[in-house]
């Protein structure tokens, strides 16, 4: 692919990043919250995600930053090691794990995850994002903005958060939201698409100044005011000296590096996780260097540890609502973070204006476009191998919030429906070309493995008593030896059904092992070397 210069795409980057900014802010904040952090430091977390993952990350559109997957994670690890400093210091330790595993190459994972759960972990969080977000529209916001947990940090869960959000709706704050989404529709109109002015201005960058503009105004109403704790919320004096400092007096204890450990993997499983959605969102179907950003989020960590900010991954919702918003590449991811550090140095007071529901508004188009319902008919009109892993990694994510043991159950599904093919396919028989009276002849595919024992030894076990074989292993290049043990034994086990079981050997020179093998096969037969041919 030819390489563009960084700032080929400003028109299209700058504009998303402006977007991207808007929708982060609000979520680095509320994730420290909700892990037990300075808020700062997931401001400071997010600005490392642009500025140093964005520069060195392959990765045209994903954004880094902060993500709610690890809050559990900041939470358990603290209280473990005593202190935030101590889980700071972990947090730089699992960035030179993750620098390690770059190197390794351990990006290869990410190749091995189906298409059905990439899908289903999308439309999973397109369904957890519409779930968190509802109360805020509706101008309920007891539950941090960020905190994608299912249990919340105040003991209650997403589905008891929309019951209680019943009796405080905010008339104000739901027409913020509405007109929100009106003009952010509007504006993916073929109409206001065509026009090349009005295309140049970002939707959600239109509806959040719109909707600043109506609580403003609200707030001079006795009939429709917006409460206060409504409002993105900034710490009201920024001091970066106060930021804690990594504490490494726990080095060389195996709780520390326990904990290191847990965040590099699973931050590098997130990562590689989002890695493959983002690619699969990209309107250029560009492709990630897995193992490049391995290094770039296992530098950002180190970073953000030393700095005091939170670890950090790729995340899916911001880069989403990059790709929505038109980025074109990582210079929108970059410029992101530009916007994170000169926000909460210069403009604190202009960023307290926008209400929650604006960006509610943003985010429930971005939750609904991951999980529209024509992906689900789509996903149906696959079959059932493509739409149980799907279904059920959905399922599980909007009941748990839970992306990893999501994606896990997924592939769990997965696998078993590749068991089960194995166990009914393991070879090709064409009844067809059989006829009667001949042998019966089953070819075995170029790779048979130990997933193929169950199918091998069930049909084998199954054959009429008087019949003659061929098990025909000629096109075979490599052949489990549980598989050969199991037609050795098959064929001692025909003579007394009368049945002849011929095997041919794989063309290719045999392991030392084969040769043993291979006798044993004919003597137990009763054959020759003769009555084999190739």
């Amino acid at each position: 692919m030819k390489t563009r210069p960084l700032l080929a795409h400003w028109r299209q980057d700058l504009p998303a990043s402006l977007v991207v900014f808007l929708v982060a802010l609000p979520l680095c904040l509320g994730i420290a919250v909700a892990s037990g952090a300075p808020p700062l430091s997931g401001i400071i977390a997010g600005i490392i995600g642009g500025l140093v993952v964005g520069a060195l990350s392959g990765s045209p559109l994903g954004v880094s930053g902060p993500a709610a997957g690890l809050t559990a994670l900041v939470l358990v690890g603290t209280a473990e090691l005593g202190s935030f400093e101590a889980l700071l210091a972990a947090t730089v330790a699992a960035g030179v794990v993750q620098v390690i595993m770059g190197f390794l190459r351990a990006g290869i994972i990410a190749h091995y995850f189906p298409s059905s759960v990439i899908k289903g972990m999308l439309a999973g969080i397109g369904v957890i994002i519409i779930l968190k977000q509802i109360p805020h529209a509706f101008g309920y916001d007891k539950d941090p903005m960020g905190d994608e947990s299912f249990d919340q940090p105040d003991h209650h869960t997403t589905f008891s958060e929309l019951a209680y959000m019943v009796d405080e709706i905010s008339v104000g704050a739901v027409i913020v939201t509405v007109v929100c989404l009106g003009l952010m529709l509007l504006w993916e109109r073929p109409a206001f698409v065509r026009h090349a002015f009005l295309r140049s201005i970002p939707g959600p960058l239109l509806a959040v100044v719109a909707g600043t503009a109506l609580a403003a105004w609200f707030n001079f109403s006795e009939a429709l005011p917006i409460t206060v704790d409504h409002f993105v919320s900034l710490p009201a004096r920024i001091d970066l000296g106060a930021l804690p400092r990594p504490d490494f007096h726990l080095f060389l204890s195996p709780v520390f590096w326990k904990t290191a450990i847990t965040i590099a993997i699973v931050a590098s499983l997130e990562t590689l996780l989002c890695v493959e959605a983002t690619d699969k969102m990209d309107p250029r179907k560009r492709i990630t260097p897995a193992d490049r950003e391995l290094k770039a989020q296992g530098v950002g960590n180190i970073l953000s540890g030393l700095l005091g900010g939170l670890p950090l991954t790729q995340v899916v919702v911001r880069s989403s609502a990059n790709i929505q918003s038109g980025g074109a590449t990582r210079l929108s991811a970059m410029l992101h973070g530009l916007l994170l550090l000169v926000s909460v140095l210069t403009v604190g007071a202009l960023l307290a204006m926008i209400p929650l529901a604006s960006l509610a508004a943003i985010l429930l188009l971005v939750g609904y476009k991951l999980a529209k319902p024509s992906l689900f008919v789509s996903m149906w009109n696959a079959g059932l191998p493509q739409f149980a892993p799907f279904i059920i990694t959905v399922g599980f994510m909007a009941v748990t919030n839970d992306l990893l043991r999501g994606v896990a159950l997924g592939l769990v599904v997965a696998f078993l429906h590749i068991l089960w093919k194995n166990f009914r396919v393991p070879f090709h028989f064409d009844p067809n070309k059989h006829r009667s009276g001949e042998p019966i002849r089953i070819e075995l595919s170029e790779d048979v493995t130990f997933l193929n024992k169950a199918g091998i030894k069930r049909t084998l076990a199954a054959l009429p008593a008087g019949a003659r074989v061929i098990v025909d292993a000629s096109r075979t290049m490599d052949l489990d030896p549980d598989v050969r043990e199991i037609i050795a034994e098959s064929v001692v086990r025909a003579q007394e059904d009368g049945i002849l079981i011929e095997f041919i050997e794989p063309q290719k020179a045999p392991a030392p092992h084969s040769r043993s093998l291979r006798s044993t096969v004919l003597r137990a037969a009763g054959l020759t070397q003769k009555t084999i041919t190739h």
